[in-house]
């Protein structure tokens, strides 16, 4: 029998996670174990295994359904443009990469706890829209096409101001350091030829992750 890894693999990431965040729903021990939490990452015990951990757990079902659904959806567009390896790459990274982001900017607030696989569910993301810039989006609260790029820089500037401004209980910042990721390592990967017809939407979507650098530099 022929197992296809780019179709099979995907579906145990997110089988996994459904499986792992369902218990994280029942099981409050569990669920306070593997969360990412700053105090529990850069105190005494250093659990590290935290920035992983926590991308295996969700708030509730919306939450869980959402990102599962965006991740399905998405990961064909990778795994076609960039093959299943360089695909774990992203997504693993990316979440590390939003957790660090996220450990970064909360380090002194030892409290501060995420869960949710929204930083690796947004690396693919940002990484699709980075190869097809132009590629139509459509999302349940818009319900019309919007090219990628424009709602890659609408949504990099609003999780700006989210994390500016404290916006919802959302991790904004695991949000942006997924992006960013997510961008890098398709433009490592992207043919040149390609980078430089897709140069203008890239740099347009460059914009808002300059704006961030700068007030992480300043914030510091």
């Amino acid at each position: 029998m022929n197992f296809d890894l780019d179709s099979i693999i995907p579906l145990i990431i997110i089988v996994l996670t459904v499986i792992t965040s369902i218990k994280g729903f029942n099981d409050m021990a569990f669920f306070d174990r593997y969360k990412f939490n700053v105090g529990a990452i850069l105190g005494k015990s250093k659990q590290w295994d935290r920035l992983l951990t926590s991308a295996t757990l969700h708030g509730d079902y919306m939450h869980l359904l959402f990102n599962m659904m965006t991740l399905y959806f998405f990961s064909d567009v990778i795994i076609y443009a960039f093959g299943i390896w360089i695909y774990l790459v992203i997504y693993f990274f990316s979440i590390a990469g939003g957790g660090l982001l996220s450990l970064f900017i909360h380090r002194k607030e030892y409290y501060y706890s995420a869960i949710g696989a929204s930083g690796g569910v947004v690396g693919i993301l940002f990484a699709a829209i980075a190869v097809f810039p132009e590629m139509p989006l459509r999302f349940f609260f818009i319900p019309i096409d919007i090219p990628g790029w424009i709602f890659g820089v609408g949504y990099l500037a609003f999780s700006i101001y989210g994390m500016l401004k404290s916006v919802g209980n959302i991790g904004h910042d695991a949000h942006m350091g997924g992006a960013v990721v997510g961008i890098v390592v398709a433009l490592i990967y992207t043919p040149f030829d390609l980078l430089k017809s897709n140069a203008l939407y890239i740099g347009i979507m460059i914009l808002p992750l300059i704006v961030l650098a700068f007030l992480i530099l300043k914030k510091k």
